[in-house]
């Protein structure tokens, strides 16, 4: 069965790299979400914070599967973080995978960058990247598998159904994040490729997103 998928992701560095994932057609275009054209993008911004706001809640909704395509400065993106938690609250499933490694248009990859599941936390201080799987889109072989995370990543979600309050957002971006906080056991879902959890994060900032 199709899921309908939002895709987070951040645009001023990462949508050329983003655009390799929605091209490769592994998700049907009317069952993708969270794609915005630049010029529309800019002038949603020019709106205010409440249209953004309303904008992402707009699009996140009849979705159930959250896609956080990961690059170098993703996990200190304000809306990133904000998509990522409406996206749980709301009962999505989310996973994320890392971009840094395809090309962009010059034909260049970009560092790796923090895990931003690392630093948004449930009320009892586990980690949300206790729950929440990560792949490489070049290592993983994401052209190919795409569609079976998205679909472990809905199953696992039910196994946490009901459990979506989590900690308080400005807590999370100003603390130092996740690499001691507790971990939840894991439903047992048939594994469908190599994940990277619990990778020990950097310091996370705060950036409220101006440009992105």
């Amino acid at each position: 069965m199709a899921r309908k998928i939002f895709f987070s992701f951040h645009f001023d560095r990462d949508a050329w790299r983003a655009g390799q994932v929605r091209n490769s057609d592994l998700i049907p275009n009317e069952d993708e979400y969270g794609f915005i054209d630049s010029v529309d993008w800019e002038e949603v911004k020019k709106k205010g914070v409440e249209e953004i706001k309303r904008w992402i809640d707009s699009q996140l909704n009849d979705t159930s599967v959250t896609v956080v395509l990961i690059g170098a400065e993703t996990a200190e993106r304000y809306w990133v973080n904000y998509e990522i938690r409406k996206s749980w609250e709301r009962g999505n499933a989310i996973l994320g995978v890392y971009i840094h490694n395809a090309k962009d248009q010059d034909g260049k990859t970009d560092t790796m960058g923090a895990n931003p599941f690392d630093k948004i936390y449930f009320v009892d201080g586990t980690a949300l990247s206790s729950v929440c799987k990560t792949y490489d889109w070049v290592a993983n072989d994401g052209r190919n598998n795409l569609g079976a995370w998205v679909e472990e990543a809905f199953q696992s979600r039910e196994a946490y159904d009901g459990e979506t309050e989590l900690k308080d957002g400005d807590d999370d971006l100003n603390k130092d994040g996740g690499g001691n906080a507790p971990i939840r056991p894991q439903p047992h879902i048939p594994s469908t490729g190599p994940t990277f959890i619990n990778r020990t994060p950097s310091r996370p900032h705060c950036h409220v997103r101006p440009n992105s």
